[in-house]
């Protein structure tokens, strides 16, 4: 009877523990797909496309220059494992940038030959069968602007057919600015941690103080003062005038 309760129970769970090694292991990557494998996975419901730029810049003496890509491919390859209906294009590498002899490492796109990138990218995308395209970068500054306007000329131009796109605002920025707040509420936690300890020293420091003087003065009168010539006790008369 044991045994066969233990074989209904692992039957019962075999379903779903293959279930979730299937999303495990799932392809969501476009460019390790073949196109029978796209063509079945976007009439599976998997239509919407993920564009992200990463970027190959000089990060320092400390970081490799293709740092973003690297950044960017974990980032939106996490994406669309979350979402379940997106694919995720090829990471591109270069964004609006300028080279330096000073610190090599930098390859970079004008803003206007990187806006034409990501237009023609987001509608080759649509053309492919995507209903939805999201662009999205790793990267700050005046970038963004580029984004936003690409994606608002598009999706004008295809919302009619049923197809957006969009910018995603809420990657890059967003992870950047909660961690500077972060940062700023660890500063400031180990400020006012740093107070309080004071303030309980002060306040120990304090009432050592109080106790010392309380035990030296146990009358309260002070050590000044027609008081104190009463609470302090006079010297005896010397030896010669006790002699006398």
């Amino acid at each position: 009877m044991r045994r066969t309760s233990l074989t209904i129970a692992v039957a019962l769970l075999a379903p779903s523990t293959a279930s979730a090694q299937a999303r495990k292991t799932e392809n969501n990557e476009f460019a390790m797909m073949t196109w029978p494998e796209v063509k079945a996975a976007i009439a599976a419901g998997k239509t919407t496309a993920l564009v992200y730029t990463g970027g190959t810049e000089q990060r320092g003496p400390q970081n490799v220059n293709g740092g973003h890509t690297l950044m960017g491919t974990e980032i939106v390859k996490s994406i669309a494992a979350r979402l379940g209906n997106a694919l995720w294009l090829p990471v591109l590498p270069y964004t609006p940038n300028d080279a330096a002899a000073d610190l090599p490492g930098t390859i970079g796109l004008t803003p206007e030959i990187f806006g034409m990138v990501l237009e023609r990218i987001s509608e080759q995308a649509i053309a492919t069968g995507f209903k939805n395209v999201v662009i999205m970068g790793d990267h700050g500054a005046g970038q963004p602007r580029t984004y936003a306007e690409i994606a608002t000329k598009l999706d004008a131009k295809y919302a009619s057919q049923g197809k957006h796109v969009f910018f995603c605002d809420e990657v890059y920025a967003k992870a950047q600015n909660d961690f500077n707040d972060w940062l700023v509420c660890a500063w400031l936690s180990a400020q006012l941690a740093r107070r309080r300890s004071r303030h309980v020293d002060d306040a120990v420091f304090g009432r050592r103080q109080g106790l010392g003087a309380k035990a030296a003065d146990p009358d309260g009168r002070g050590r000044s003062g027609p008081a104190a010539r009463t609470a302090w006790p006079r010297p005896g008369p010397g030896p010669e005038r006790a002699a006398a």
